[in-house]
């Protein structure tokens, strides 16, 4: 008897077929869109993942920035989707959005980096001051989730919680004024190269040191397919929250079928030791 899916997984192979009608393609020379085109091992992973992923689509590499944008965006549509139907676990008025432009100042629009804005103009006016600081305390995320003010009476709808001689300071009080809450700072990775895992955690470590207030969630999604290359970025801690593979049940599968051992036990303990989860469990983890 055939059973209906349950939403994560279709949303999970709607997110998959957006990414095969754009950006996961095949070329003439049977490479992968996501693999290093001179790298054996992330050709056959690749090639492996796609057949899992039924890649029919055949056409050129795309320009890395395109791609980059284009996965962005289909990201951004997944979270969207899965994370406004856990209102039940996590209530709110939630947004989440792609970042467009490369604003570097971005995350001073909300609540917990604010202060970063009189932070530039203060370092406009004083190049001793701007060499001191640098660029540390520019962030632009790929894509943002927010959490937009309450209203008192919404904060008050089960009883009279708060008025005007009380909770003056919270920052989720509409009544005191403020900015957004920034809930998660999501960084989207086509593919990893050294640098592009440097750029990420420099990102997460800014995050953290800038921030006045609660510390959002800072994770990364990327359809890299090499184990080695997700270890670079996905281990060790204080920086990011956790790495978010685009289809690690098929990598698991195709990391067997190709009988690649040591790239499996690698991924094995990034996996084992809570450091890269599969795309669909993202939405659960931006609830907690």
């Amino acid at each position: 008897m055939m059973t209906t899916p349950v939403d994560f997984i279709r949303a999970r192979q709607k997110f998959h077929a957006h990414l095969l009608e754009s950006t996961l393609t095949i070329n003439s020379a049977d490479v992968v869109s996501n693999a290093d085109s001179s790298n054996t091992t992330s050709k056959a992973i690749a090639k492996g993942i796609a057949e899992w992923l039924k890649v029919e689509t055949v056409s050129n590499r795309i320009a890395g920035q395109t791609s980059g944008n284009q996965f962005e965006a289909i990201c951004a549509e997944f979270v969207r989707e899965t994370f406004r139907k856990l209102q039940h676990l996590r209530p709110g008025v939630w947004d989440v959005r792609q970042v467009s432009g490369r604003n570097r100042l971005e995350i001073a629009h909300y609540a917990q980096y604010a202060h970063l804005v009189a932070l530039d103009n203060a370092a406009r006016n004083n190049p001793d001051l701007a060499a001191a600081l640098g660029s540390d305390y520019t962030i632009t995320p790929d894509i943002v989730v927010t959490r937009n003010l309450e209203t008192d009476a919404t904060i008050n709808a089960q009883g009279t919680l708060v008025d005007d001689n009380v909770s003056k300071l919270a920052c989720l009080r509409e009544e005191n004024g403020g900015s957004p809450l920034l809930h998660a700072s999501i960084s989207c990775k086509w593919t990893i190269r050294s640098d592009r895992a440097q750029n990420a955690r420099s990102e997460a470590l800014n995050l953290v040191r800038n921030r006045k207030g609660h510390l959002p969630h800072v994770v990364v999604v990327t359809a890299e397919p090499t184990p080695s290359r997700l270890a670079s970025i996905a281990l060790g801690t204080g920086d990011i929250d956790c790495v978010y593979h685009f289809a690690l049940y098929e990598l698991q599968k195709t990391l067997d079928a190709l009988n690649f051992q040591d790239a499996a036990d690698l991924l094995s303990v990034m996996v084992d030791g809570r450091r890269l989860k599969d795309i669909s469990d993202l939405p659960l983890d931006l609830a907690v």
